[in-house]
């Protein structure tokens, strides 16, 4: 597996019998497939939500601050390591040092893991989606079976006034008729106070406080599309068929999407990453024209200066660079490793991350001019509508959509944007996985669908536990152990690998080889951050996280120990290639400086002293420079 490279070249026939590796057919097609990568749903979900959380508008400081010491840092080196090589994470690594042999294993746990699991998202927004336009909008009614007594939404509290115009108190829909707010006091043992609060003898509390309502579209979410019900971790529930099959829809879509690698995902990525703008722009005209619109927005980017004085803003804008940015899984040394030897992917790095950064800012106006607008028809405050991760997309904004002019029509459009934000991140995680096998056997790559069928299946099979109405259990558990503390440390070691290992200074050196031109400026950022400050903000955000961690729970339900427990096995179960790769290296006779010296693996992917131009190509394999390097 981490085996000792050996130095001798290959042989002219095993050259000529391996496919050559492919490449993207244009520098824009890795730019669009990099920003189909990271801009994702958690620039719709996730970060909307924490900026209004610490401090509104002064949260963006933060959030910058640590997209230039730990985001664009990171992105860039997997792009550096990736064109430099065009080698995949697995033989990248165990090329820069034999140290450092199980890394690239480490970052193919963390993208399988969570290409298994984020499928599932993507397969709620289908199903959405085809309701949607099936036209029975089901998640704003409280007539459903599965309804219960404490259901509600805006609707039925909408109608409650417009029916009772000439009631001399304002009316909301409870337990499942309307009721005045100053019954609702009294019936909470509480008194009347002016028609929106009640009195505790004390002071004012918001009638809301007191009372158990759960939105129809909540309940919706819940038990008609995941089937909940009683479910635990220890009753699993029966398996939600509808789940299966936009399951097994959505990957077969993946599929054909990435049926050929990068030659066929670099003509639907035009599609993937651009559409998205077209319909946050929609939304985005359609929300700041409603009623209530400003007080969402002013709710949103408020600022809070003071917030920036706690740990859990830095410790938040931190965590978010590395859940939407996507790095330290591998997926963009992957798709760098395609690139043309003297791409610009200094250029591409800075685009991608300022264009993330832009859309996340982007998406929140989006987004919390329609919370406004619910907030103020529902009669509370946005507060009380603002969540975030699947309670925002599948709970408050569906409920939102209900209340505007033609919900159908604005129903399609949001549910089918986050299918296509989530289907366009699975395009990388699939060809990191592709990548690594067809490495290891490059016979392969002329049955390269045939990886690609297998890798679809089998993570469509690994998803089915997920399926069931226990699934989201599972789902959050590999959500917070996953994509959290685990990709720290590993983004820490390939910062270390680099810069430490390797040596900046031979780093810096290969960018030159590649024509970046660096400045005094970058030369000294790239520098810094690569030696100094991602290893140190790791850390930092690493003893956050821990210092504030909780038992994992959904809702109100805390998971049990052995729960827990599992959820730990998970995040270790992406770190323990790292000590077998040690091990491994050691066995092999690696001992001492050896240890941290590349391999002859290590090399770039053209004979970059060659003054023939053509073999600067995107097209130019290792095979090729290997035999060139050998004959010469």
């Amino acid at each position: 597996m981490f085996g000792k490279v050996k130095d001798s070249p290959p042989s002219d026939d095993n050259a000529s019998q391996t496919p050559e590796r492919a490449g993207w057919g244009s520098p824009l097609e890795f730019i669009l497939a990099c920003l189909g990568y990271a801009v994702g749903l958690g620039n719709v979900w996730r970060f909307p939500y924490l900026c209004y959380r610490n401090g509104g508008g002064a949260f963006l400081i933060p959030f910058f601050i640590m997209l230039i010491v730990i985001g664009l840092p990171i992105f860039y080196l997997e792009l550096y390591i990736g064109q430099y090589t065009a080698l995949g994470p697995l033989k990248a690594f165990s090329s820069i040092a034999p140290f450092f042999s199980g890394l690239g294993y480490c970052t193919l746990v963390v993208i399988s893991l969570i290409s298994v699991y984020y499928m599932i998202i993507v397969a709620w927004t289908i199903f959405y989606t085809f309701i949607s336009i099936g036209g029975d909008l089901a998640w704003g009614s409280c007539e459903n079976d599965f309804n219960t007594d404490f259901c509600y939404s805006g609707s039925y509290d909408k109608n409650c006034r417009e029916n009772n115009t000439g009631a001399a108190t304002d009316l909301t829909y409870y337990m499942r008729r309307c009721m005045s707010i100053g019954d609702i006091c009294k019936l909470t043992g509480l008194q009347p106070y002016d028609g929106k609060n009640c009195w505790n003898g004390t002071q004012t509390i918001p009638w809301f406080n007191n009372v158990n309502r759960v939105l129809a579209s909540e309940e919706y979410y819940n038990e008609r599309v995941l089937g909940r019900g009683e479910a635990t971790w220890e009753n699993w529930g029966s398996m939600q068929w509808h789940l299966v099959g936009c399951l097994f829809f959505c990957w077969l879509v993946a599929f054909l999407c990435v049926i050929k690698g990068v030659q066929s995902a670099g003509k639907v990525v035009y599609f993937t990453a651009l559409f998205p703008y077209v319909m946050l722009t929609a939304l985005l005209i359609r929300g700041v024209t409603l009623e209530g619109a400003g007080d969402g927005v002013l709710f949103y980017l408020l600022p809070d200066w003071e917030i920036l004085l706690t740990a859990r803003v830095w410790g938040d804008a931190a965590s978010q660079i590395f859940y939407s940015f996507g790095v330290a899984c591998g997926s963009l040394i992957t798709l760098a490793s395609y690139n043309n030897f003297r791409n610009n992917c200094q250029f591409d790095a800075i685009f991608v991350c300022l264009m993330n950064f832009g859309t996340s800012i982007y998406a929140g106006f989006a987004i919390f001019s329609v919370l406004g607008f619910q907030a103020q028809m529902m009669g509370v405050s946005v507060h009380d509508v603002a969540e975030q991760g699947p309670g925002l997309a599948f709970v408050a904004y569906p409920e939102a959509l209900l209340q505007m002019p033609i919900p159908q029509f604005w129903s399609i459009m949001f549910f089918f944007m986050l299918f296509i934000l989530g289907l366009g991140c699975q395009f990388a995680g699939i060809e990191a996985i592709n990548t690594a096998i067809v490495d290891q056997w490059p016979q392969l790559r002329k049955r390269y669908w045939m990886v690609t069928a297998g890798t679809c299946f089998t993570c469509f099979l690994l998803g089915l536990p997920m399926c069931f109405s226990g699934g989201v259990l599972l789902f959050t558990l590999l959500d917070i152990n996953t994509a959290s503390w685990a990709i720290l440390l590993i983004g820490m070691a390939e910062c270390t690998a680099v810069s430490w290992s390797y040596g900046i200074n031979r780093a810096i050196s290969d960018l030159a080889s590649m024509n970046m031109k660096l400045g005094v400026v970058m030369r000294t950022y790239w520098k810094a951050t690569w030696t100094v400050t991602v290893p140190v903000a790791s850390i930092s955000v690493l003893v956050f996280v821990f210092a504030n961690w909780t038992s994992p729970a959904y809702e109100d339900y805390v998971f049990p120990l052995f729960a827990e427990l599992l959820g730990w096995a998970i995040g270790l179960s992406t770190l323990v290639f790292f000590p077998i790769g040690v091990c491994w290296a050691l066995y092999h006779g690696y001992r001492g400086k050896e240890l941290f010296t590349p391999t002859s693996l290590w090399k770039p992917a053209v004979k970059t002293t060659d003054p023939n131009p053509e073999l600067s190509n995107q097209n130019s394999t290792r095979a090729e420079y290997d035999n060139i390097a050998y004959i010469s």
